[in-house]
């Protein structure tokens, strides 16, 4: 299963667009929040499932602001990350994670990528494919692949 990790779009979706088309066909979609509205254009861009949760800008959207679901048997948590202080360090949200029985927790919001593990539990943060942060400030996005055996292996890429 190829899944396909994006967020804080803001409203721009050129390099959405094309990372998309960098990996071809995908399995699902995840957005983690700051669509800021853009969520019928962004679902209309790929024909898969998506999951995607508002953000600290979506203001006014009825998009749900964190959810849970399972991939190939493994619980996912993905929240935008603002709630749990996310610009300090990843203790909050590890411990929320650790709270629902999550495998693998996914964020946004930094504007910037991260991959840690901590005490079972996969974090990662896909960084911003729109407005990124980190130094040398490259448009990011991560693919998650599973291959139905158990395995998962995580690829921070750039546009």
């Amino acid at each position: 299963m190829k899944i396909f990790i994006v967020s804080d779009t803001h409203q721009s979706h050129r390099s959405l667009e094309k990372a998309l088309e960098q990996e071809g066909a995908i399995d699902m979609l995840i957005h983690l929040g700051d669509v800021e509205g853009g969520e019928d254009y962004i679902s209309a861009l790929v024909d898969c499932p998506i999951h995607i949760i508002g953000g600290n800008n979506d203001f006014f959207s009825d998009l749900p602001r964190e959810k849970d679901f399972f991939i190939e048997g493994r619980h996912i948590f993905i929240t935008h990350g603002h709630p749990y202080l996310m610009g300090l360090n990843e203790n909050g949200i590890w411990k929320e994670a650790l709270r629902r029985g999550a495998d693998i927790v996914m964020y946004g919001h930094t504007h910037r990528p991260s991959l840690s593990e901590k005490e079972g539990i996969t974090i990662l943060n896909p960084g911003s494919i729109s407005w990124p942060r980190q130094p040398g400030r490259r448009k990011s996005y991560m693919m998650m692949e599973t291959d139905g055996q158990g395995n998962v292996k995580f690829e921070l890429k750039y546009v």
